[in-house]
């Protein structure tokens, strides 16, 4: 299915999978980039959510374990989860729409990766693998659609919580539940204010710097979690956590979906001096950020 120019037709509301669907119709034209209209890009996210849940199953079915764990050139793990996980996506996103670039993170350690056009996929099939060997739940499956520099829909899923994640900026978030091949109806989800005390504050329980943790112990009450994966962001896009720093360089794979999630949700994400991240630079990093949910979260709010 490409994605293509749609006329909505605000006559009835569909529900596929659990995921809210506009009536419209497809107009024969030109295939073009996806829409900024928020009805389509709400659409093209339930999409997402199948291919999300499909590359979940995918990590579950895997037989990684008798094929070991491999070191990537970064000195990161990769296994045979991965990879399996990625080849689902690519081949769903292929089928939405073969012209759109897709930027994930195991096809770019083989091969440079080519970005064209305004918009373009960022993908980590396995957020958080070295959590995944060591048997942990906390991780992911990231999706997310990048747009003129910045990410306008994400969707996050954790196989072995049974949970998804997803969001359109400017649309709202949703958090649904996943199991034998059913999904729960979405409800919605929304970052909370900042507490006066007790602060939570979400952390990487592999990648934890010096800086990093200097800023966690300058805040007063914070109390700090420690978590892998895109979790970290869902968890305050959902109201459970209120900031996420991060002062070592990240991918932008890494980030980019549950960024997506979180600004819908209502919360944001930029560099620790307020500007805002450049998701597509050809070295696809960012160096540092601060993700908060709720507006006094934000750099120099504290």
């Amino acid at each position: 299915m490409r994605i293509e120019r749609l006329r909505i037709e605000a006559v009835s509301t569909l529900t596929r999978c659990g995921t809210p669907y506009t009536h419209y119709r497809r107009e024969r034209a030109v295939p073009a980039q996806p829409s900024s209209d928020i009805a389509i890009r709400a659409a093209l996210v339930g999409e997402l959510t199948r291919i999300g849940i499909a590359a979940a199953e995918a990590i579950r079915r895997s037989h990684w374990q008798s094929e070991g764990v491999r070191t990537k050139a970064d000195a990161s793990p990769v296994t045979a989860a991965d990879e399996a996980a990625e080849a689902v996506i690519r081949d769903g996103l292929t089928r939405l729409d073969p012209a759109l670039p897709i930027i994930s993170e195991e096809r770019a350690e083989r091969e440079p990766a080519k970005l064209s056009g305004r918009s373009f996929f960022l993908v980590d099939p396995l957020d958080g693998t070295r959590e995944f060997i060591a048997g942990r739940d906390e991780y992911t499956v990231n999706i997310g659609l990048v747009s003129d520099g910045a990410p306008v829909l994400g969707v996050v899923a954790a196989p072995a919580l049974g949970l998804v994640w997803r969001g359109v900026v400017g649309g709202g978030a949703e958090r649904l539940e996943f199991a034998a091949g059913r999904t729960s109806q979405p409800q919605a989800i929304r970052t909370r204010v900042r507490p006066e005390r007790g602060l939570r504050v979400m952390a990487s329980r592999s990648h934890l710097d010096a800086r990093t943790q200097a800023y966690v112990d300058g805040l007063p009450r914070a109390k700090l979690v420690r978590c892998g994966s895109s979790v970290k962001f869902c968890r305050l896009a959902e109201g459970s956590a209120d900031l996420y720093p991060r002062f070592a360089p990240t991918r932008d794979w890494d980030i980019a979906a549950g960024h997506a999630v979180l600004a819908a949700a209502g919360g944001g994400v930029a560099a620790p001096d307020g500007t805002a991240l450049a998701y597509g630079t050809p070295q696809l990093r960012i160096p540092a950020f601060l993700a908060w949910g709720d507006r006094a979260g934000r750099p120099g709010g504290h």
